[in-house]
């Protein structure tokens, strides 16, 4: 039974991976990103190095590939867990906060939430069955898809 649940949670989470990574690609050259911006989440970032509109990233195409490759690795905080060391895990925990303080001022609230979320998912398994990753990851991806695709 418990296996059959994470390999569902795994499934799901892959899907949202997925989903993550087709919606970004690079805008074309001398395009602004969208102002759309995603609705606050109500976590508290850690203060903000975001100087521009791509937030500390040099290029729309910058901030778009490690924003996607860091939310598709938030979703996938479990897996490495399961198959890494403690060290590694928290390595990678790292990267995602070192990735939140990155990001647009617009989406940093957003992208802690999501790393918050993803993170508590490794010690509760119920995170990824009860929805809570999806509705942490639903902003990221609304923001990947107006500002990046």
């Amino acid at each position: 039974m418990i296996l059959k649940n994470a390999a569902r949670s795994l499934t799901v989470t892959a899907l949202f991976a997925a989903v993550a990574l087709s919606a970004c690609s690079a805008p074309e050259p001398g395009s602004a990103p969208s102002s759309a911006a995603a609705a606050p989440a109500s976590a508290t970032p850690s203060p903000s190095k975001s100087t521009g509109p791509y937030g500390d990233f040099p290029t729309a195409a910058e901030a778009c590939a490690k924003i996607s490759e860091q939310a598709t690795g938030a979703t996938l905080l479990p897996l490495a867990a399961a198959k890494g060391t403690a060290a590694e895990l928290e390595q990678l925990k790292a990267e995602l906060n070192r990735t939140a303080e990155r990001v647009p001022d617009s989406l940093q609230a957003d992208f802690a939430k999501l790393s918050q979320v993803a993170a508590a998912g490794v010690s509760d398994q119920t995170i990824f069955s009860s929805g809570k990753l999806q509705a942490a990851m639903a902003p990221v991806t609304g923001w990947l898809a107006a500002n990046c695709a």
